[in-house]
C-alpha cells in the first residue's frame, strides 16, 4: 500500500524503478550500521547514503549533542553572527588545508557546490566551469550543469558554452580546455563517486592543480564523498598534497542527523564575503542545530582511534576482497579502493545490479554506480567492528557467486 501511495503522491518513476529491481525497501528502524525494513528484516548498510552515515545511523553521541543543543538552539537566523555557526566554521578551517580561510554554509551538497561555483566566478570574473565527463556534483541550479547530461538536459540546464566537460585522467584534454584563459574553475571529486570510484592516475590531480595555477583558474575539490576520513585522512585531497582554492563538504558532515553542508573558501574565493555578505542567502544554511551536530561529528571523526580504525578496516577489506576476486577472476574484475572508498567492478554492463540484488537478499544494502552500473559502490562505515567486517565479506562472497550465475542466465 505504501509503495502505491509513494507512486501516487511522491515519485512514481523512482518507486517503480526499485520495485522492478527487486528491491521493495521501505526503511523503518535504523541504528548503527543496521537498517530494518517495514517487515522487520535487518540489513547491514554498506551504502550509507553516500557517506552520510559514516559514523552509523543515529550515532548516540551526535544524538545527545542535538538533544542538548535543542535546549538552547533552533535553526537560528542566517542574517546574524552565531556562536554555533562561527564555532563550526573555525573548526572546519582548522581541519582543512592551509589555503582555506573562510566558510559559507548551505543546507545540502548541491547548494554548497553552487556557492563554490559562484565564488569562483566572482573571484575570476569569468563564467566557464570545467568538470569531468560522468561527473556528479548535485542537482541544484549550477551544480546540475557540471554533471552528466542525463540530469542537466532534462531541466534545460546543459550549457556547453559555459560548462565544459573533459575525460577523467586526460591531462591533454584538461590543458586544452584551460588554454583559452577564460575558465573560472575546475571542479572535481577527488574520486568520482557516481562514476564508480575510478581512482585518479598517479600525479593527475597534482598536474591539474598546476594547470589551474598557470591559467589563473580556481581549483574546487568536491570532498562530499571523499572527505571526513573516508580515505584514511580527514580530507582526501590532502593525500595528494594539494591545497585547493575551494573545498566542499556535505552528506556526512552532521552524521546524518541534520541537513548542513559547507563551501570552504580560500582568500581569493571568499572576496565576495567582504564585498557583499548578503550575496548568497540561505535560510537553513548553517542552521545552528546542524552546526551543533557537525561540531560533534568533526570531533568524533578526528579522534586518533577513529583514524586507526579506518586504516584497519581498509586492510581487512583489501585482503578479503582480493580473496573473493581470486575465486571469480572472470566475473569480479576490478577493485577500486582508497581507504573505505571502494568500487567493485564486474564483467557485465549492469553487473553491479546483479550483485546488489543478491546482497539485498543476503542482508546487505549496497548500490550500483548510477553512471557506470558495472561498478558496485561499497562503503564501509568508519566505526565498523572487525566482526561486522568479516560478516559482510562472507555475505559478499556468497552474493558475488550467485550474481555471476544470475548474470549468465539473464
Amino acid at each position: 500500500d505504501l509503495l502505491e501511495q509513494a507512486k501516487k503522491y511522491w515519485n512514481p518513476d523512482k518507486t517503480q524503478f526499485w520495485t522492478d529491481a527487486g528491491v521493495d525497501l521501505v526503511l523503518d528502524r535504523r541504528e548503527g550500521y543496521f537498517l530494518w525494513d517495514m517487515d522487520g528484516r535487518q540489513l547491514i548498510d554498506m551504502h550509507l547514503n553516500g557517506g552520510t552515515y559514516n559514523l552509523g545511523h543515529r550515532n548516540p553521541e551526535i544524538m545527545a549533542a542535538l538533544v542538548d543543543g535543542m535546549q538552547h538552539f533552533d535553526i537560528g537566523n542566517h542574517h546574524f553572527p552565531s556562536v554555533a555557526r562561527t564555532a563550526l566554521a573555525q573548526r572546519l578551517v582548522d581541519s582543512a588545508p592551509a589555503s582555506i580561510t573562510k566558510v559559507a554554509f548551505g543546507s545540502g551538497g548541491g547548494e554548497a557546490i553552487d556557492i563554490a561555483l559562484k565564488s569562483a566566478r566572482h573571484a575570476t570574473k569569468r563564467r566557464k566551469i570545467i568538470s569531468i565527463i560522468k561527473a556528479y556534483h548535485g542537482h541544484t541550479g549550477l551544480a546540475v550543469a557540471t554533471g552528466d547530461d542525463r540530469f542537466s538536459k532534462l531541466f534545460l540546464s546543459d550549457r556547453p558554452d559555459e560548462f565544459i566537460q573533459v575525460p577523467f585522467g586526460d591531462v591533454d584534454a584538461m590543458e586544452q580546455a584551460l588554454s583559452g584563459g577564460d575558465v573560472a574553475a575546475v571542479i572535481m571529486e577527488t574520486i568520482p563517486a557516481t562514476y564508480g570510484f575510478p581512482l585518479p592516475p598517479t600525479g593527475y590531480l597534482e598536474v591539474v592543480k598546476e594547470l589551474t595555477e598557470r591559467h589563473d583558474t580556481l581549483y574546487i575539490a568536491d570532498e562530499v564523498q571523499t572527505g571526513l576520513m573516508r580515505t584514511g585522512e580527514m580530507w582526501g585531497i590532502t593525500k595528494h598534497g594539494i591545497e585547493p582554492d575551494i573545498m566542499v563538504s556535505g552528506k556526512g558532515l552532521s552524521g546524518g542527523m541534520y541537513p548542513i553542508a559547507a563551501a570552504m573558501l580560500g582568500e581569493r574565493a571568499a572576496q565576495w564575503l567582504d564585498e557583499d555578505g548578503f550575496a548568497h542567502i540561505s535560510t537553513f544554511g548553517g542552521a545552528e542545530l546542524g552546526c551543533v551536530a557537525a561540531i560533534k561529528t568533526l570531533e568524533i571523526t578526528s579522534r586518533p582511534e577513529v583514524r586507526e580504525n579506518v586504516h584497519a578496516i581498509t586492510d581487512v577489506f583489501a585482503a578479503g576482497l582480493a580473496r573473493i576476486q581470486a575465486d571469480h577472476p572472470d566475473w569480479f574484475i576490478g577493485i577500486r579502493q582508497n581507504g573505505v572508498v571502494i568500487g567493485l567492478e564486474f564483467n557485465h554492463p549492469e553487473g553491479a545490479k546483479f550483485v546488489m540484488r543478491e546482497l539485498y537478499e543476503n542482508g546487505v544494502w549496497a548500490i550500483f554506480s548510477t553512471l557506470d552500473p558495472r561498478v558496485l559502490q561499497f562503503k564501509p562505515g568508519l566505526l565498523l567492528s572487525r566482526e561486522l567486517c568479516d560478516d559482510v565479506l562472507e555475505r559478499l562472497d556468497v552474493a558475488v557467486g550467485k550474481a555471476a550465475v544470475a548474470a549468465k542466465v539473464g
